[in-house]
Formats: structure tokens, C-alpha cells, sequence
């Protein structure tokens, strides 16, 4: 089986439909995405926009779910950003917080409008 995701305009995933392995192959009878995206397309239409992604996050990072955004700049799928004034981590594409979390022992949540983290025990 194969997993594409379709996204919207601004490459936000907006659902993740699984077809056939065969229904992705080239004449050569290798798996091939330009061939998958063809087909979604033949299903849900020619300006539909797709990308193949991996159950098992063997590419693209991780496994693309609605509301993921796919990032062309690093052929990801990113989690939705948290915060606005978080900044993406490019080594292992996860949001960070400007201020690193508080490794005391206690829980904190962000708190965006101070940008810091404050304590909930």
C-alpha cells in the first residue's frame, strides 16, 4: 500500500488516502510517486495537489497527518507550529520555544504573550 497526502495551497495536508502499490508503478514496474500523484489526481482531480508519504517515516521524516504542513525547503512534513514565535529545529524538524524548557524537576506551559514558560506545579 501506498499513502499519499493532499495538501491545499499553502501545503497544509488536508487528507491522507492509502491506494494500491500497483496503481504506483512505472511501465518499468517500478514504484514511481509522479505516477501515485497521476492517479490521486485521476480520482479526485487534475488541480488536486499531492505527495507520497511513509506509514513507516522513511522519508519525508514523519508520516503526514491533516494539518501537518509539508515543507518544500527540506521535503518534510512538519507538525503544526505551536506558537508563532517558535522556530523549527532543521535537524530533527520539530518546533522549539525561543527559551529552553526548565529542566527542574516541575511542569510548565508557554505562554506566548510573555514568551516564557511558566510553572503549573
Amino acid at each position: 500500500m501506498a499513502h499519499f497526502a493532499k495538501l491545499d495551497t499553502s501545503n497544509t495536508v488536508t487528507q491522507v488516502i492509502v491506494i494500491g502499490n500497483k496503481d504506483c508503478l512505472d511501465s518499468q514496474g517500478n514504484e514511481s510517486e509522479a505516477v501515485g500523484i497521476a492517479f490521486c489526481q485521476s480520482l479526485f482531480g487534475a488541480d488536486t495537489i499531492w505527495k507520497q508519504t511513509s506509514y513507516n517515516s522513511n522519508f519525508r521524516y514523519r508520516y503526514a497527518g491533516i494539518g501537518c504542513t509539508y515543507s518544500e525547503e527540506y521535503d518534510v512534513f512538519l507538525l503544526p507550529k505551536p506558537y508563532p514565535s517558535w522556530v523549527l529545529n532543521t535537524s530533527n524538524y520539530e518546533w522549539e520555544a525561543p527559551v529552553p524548557y526548565p529542566e527542574d524537576g516541575h511542569e510548565y506551559k508557554w505562554d506566548e504573550e510573555t514568551q516564557s514558560w511558566v510553572r503549573i506545579n
